[in-house]
């Protein structure tokens, strides 16, 4: 999915607009570097996490199950910096759940494509009601903005935190009230 050869010219680009020599020893071969990157970084571009979320196991409980401080880290379409926190997803059960690492995967999948943190976490939390068909779903990101912190106003240590609620999460508060005095252990 990764042009290699067109993020390497890109690079290029950038570089000689900058007014660096793109032929010094230290930058010869960071076009390539960066477009191997690219191909990590923006690995979700071609991922789908329908294979993730769609094998479930059998339970017979509808209990609250959280999975909390799953690191991520994504790239801000905006000016293509990177942002980076802790997701924080619940879900209520409707007869299946998934392997805790499923919740992480998926995570990772939608963090690995450009993206604004607000529909980072409308897309996990969308993703587990489509697949999982639980009776609720609560997703909460907490990122700190590089463009936030090395550019513009500058303004390290700040935190952007985005809450994502679906199914019985937006009509039963106690069970948003529940999450958030589970999240403070």
């Amino acid at each position: 999915m990764i042009d290699q050869e067109k993020i390497e010219q890109a690079v290029r680009l950038m570089l000689e607009g900058i007014g660096e020599d793109v032929s010094r020893e230290g930058l010869k071969d960071t076009p390539a570097r960066i477009a191997r990157m690219c191909g990590e970084l923006y690995s979700g571009m071609g991922e789908d996490v329908k294979e993730h979320l769609s094998r479930t196991f059998s339970v017979d409980t509808s209990e609250m199950v959280i999975e909390k401080d799953i690191t991520f880290y994504s790239m801000c379409e905006h000016h293509i910096l990177p942002f980076y926190g802790k997701a924080h997803i619940a879900y209520i059960p409707d007869g299946k759940v998934v392997g805790l690492s499923k919740l992480a995967r998926t995570v990772e999948v939608f963090s690995r494509r450009l993206q604004v943190q607000e529909q980072l976490t409308g897309q996990i939390a969308d993703a587990l009601m489509e697949y999982m068909k639980p009776k609720g779903a609560l997703v909460m990101l907490e990122a700190a903005h590089m463009c936030m912190t090395m550019r513009g106003i500058k303004k390290p240590g700040s935190q952007t935190v985005t809450i994502a609620k679906r199914g019985l999460f937006e009509t039963d508060p106690s069970l948003e009230e529940r999450f958030f005095r589970m999240m403070a252990r």
